[in-house]
């Protein structure tokens, strides 16, 4: 976790590299790619409503993730950190799991204070074409999709591609 907020300093004081714009890293294989983001209109695990794909402006992340995912476990920190260190960024968690009280469950022990949706049916996953978890979904601020970090991408990548997103 660290190294994500070193990383996050560096990259929002320079730009990326030489001042200039910092570029995305890879992003994983995704027909969405440069596609408008699968809007959804959904209430949270605690009631809030929840809206992804209104342009808003600002960069929006999407993280599916499931209580059973172990990958999902070590990367939730690091995306609870962001989201306390970087209010500017929308982010919104996925729960795959199947049953509400699994989903709450996860989004309590790991202290989540985003939004957390659940997805009973897998409607959004089949929306957004999700093949496995970890995946994590960087829109712009003209709502689309504008990185895909699946399993195999690190947090270093993540802040690279908000960075590269951010208006």
């Amino acid at each position: 976790m660290k190294i994500l907020t070193a990383l996050s300093l560096i990259l929002v004081a320079c730009g990326g590299s030489n001042g200039a714009p910092a570029q995305a890293p890879p992003s994983s294989q995704s027909s969405l790619l440069g596609q408008p983001a699968p809007s959804f209109k959904r209430d949270s695990l605690d009631g809030v409503k929840v809206e992804v794909g209104n342009a808003a402006g600002k960069v929006v992340v999407v993280k599916f993730v499931a209580k059973y995912c172990k990958p999902c476990l070590k990367t939730l920190p690091a995306i609870e950190k962001l989201h306390e260190e970087h209010p500017e960024i929308a982010i919104v968690g996925v729960s795959e799991d199947e049953h509400e009280s699994e989903a709450r469950e996860l989004a309590t022990n790991m202290g989540l204070t985003f939004p957390v949706v659940h997805d009973a049916q897998q409607v959004l996953a089949a929306r957004y074409r999700v093949r496995d978890l970890p995946v994590t979904y960087v829109l712009d601020g003209k709502g689309n999709v504008a990185w895909v970090g699946g399993p195999e991408k690190t947090e270093s990548d993540l802040v690279a591609a908000i960075q590269a997103t951010k208006p």
